[in-house]
């Protein structure tokens, strides 16, 4: 019976490993030079916005072509969307503020000064209305009513924070790179409810969350990617990722999250079930590819990269080589 079972678990584990691959279907090239950050899914107008140095790229998802540019985002992180008041929010990192704009024209509408220096990560709660701003040089977190587009308040963490992610329902969960844990934030009080180590994870940056089991996924710069109960702040488990990986996505179809590393690969964890996760595959992308943004009613994955000069350290960028890597799940 033993040796039966042994059998199942192996041929179980076997097939979702075949199964969790990956394919470059295309490659959407983009204007514009220097370096980028987040990419969002608009999932309500089948876009993509793809931060990239002083504007957002916007492409329709249907043709996956560029449609539209929007300007003066300088040091632009990410990007946020309020889709019961059909606005957008961009985090402009160089000058501490808030794009806003109108999601139907994608023309900007209005300017928010953050508390705080080096907006990072943004999030849209749609449970207070809020868009909060993950200030990364000033260890604090603004605020805003998304209504009115007005500061609230102000949230001090105990070091610099990155990316975040909402439940929805009440509370807010934000990486904190310099010491490595979670906080809990409640939306009703803004304040900080709980912290947790997610140690052996070191420097998380990337933050995903699986909404039916209340768990997320940190990924780390020592290779790790830590998944802790969202409700208690356990540890689950830890798996091994890529080098230089900066953002994660958590696919619900599938039941995958999927690291992005900038060595050049994706990392793709199979939940087998909400306590048990493992390395399914490794997918080989592009050097340079460390933010990703999944389509949830596809499984799709987008990435952001270019080629750059050759040499050591932070080399410039090739002219005319930014492009969207499209990544579609084989089946």
């Amino acid at each position: 019976m033993i040796s039966l079972l042994f059998i199942s678990l192996s041929i179980n584990v076997s097939a979702q490993t075949s199964a969790a691959n990956y394919k470059i279907i295309q490659r959407i090239s983009l204007p514009g030079t220097g370096f980028w950050d987040y990419l969002s899914v608009d999932e309500l107008h089948n876009r993509l916005f793809v931060s990239h140095a002083t504007q957002v790229n916007v492409v329709d998802l249907k043709t996956n072509q560029p449609i539209a540019v929007i300007p003066n985002t300088p040091g632009v992180h990410g990007v946020a969307f309020a889709y019961d008041l059909n606005k957008g929010f961009i985090s402009d990192g160089k000058d501490s503020s808030v794009t806003v704009f109108n999601l139907t024209t994608l023309k900007e509408t209005g300017k928010i000064n953050v508390t705080g220096k080096n907006p990072d990560a943004i999030l849209y709660d749609p449970f207070s209305h809020c868009v909060l701003t993950f200030n990364g040089g000033s260890s604090n977190i603004t605020v805003i009513n998304a209504r009115n587009n007005k500061v609230i308040t102000t949230i001090h963490l105990s070091g610099n924070p990155e990316f975040a992610q909402t439940d929805g329902k009440g509370y807010i969960y934000d990486n904190i790179e310099s010491k490595s844990t979670v906080v809990k934030i409640n939306a009703k009080t803004w304040k900080v409810e709980k912290e947790w180590s997610i140690a052996p994870g070191e420097g998380p940056s990337g933050l995903t969350i699986d909404l039916e089991h209340h768990r997320l996924f940190s990924v780390c710069r020592n290779q790790k990617m830590v998944v802790s109960d969202a409700i208690t702040g356990k540890v689950i488990t830890t798996l091994p990722i890529g080098s230089r990986c900066d953002g994660v996505a958590y696919d619900p179809i599938h039941k995958r999250a999927i690291s992005s590393n900038g060595e050049g690969n994706i990392t793709v964890v199979q939940e087998e079930n909400p306590n048990t996760y493992c390395v399914a595959n490794t997918v080989p992308t592009q050097a340079g590819a460390r933010t990703i943004a999944v389509d949830t009613k596809t499984g799709r994955l987008y990435l952001s990269v270019a080629e750059f000069e050759p040499g050591e350290g932070r080399r410039p960028m090739k002219p005319n080589t930014f492009q969207v890597l499209v990544v579609e799940p084989i089946q």
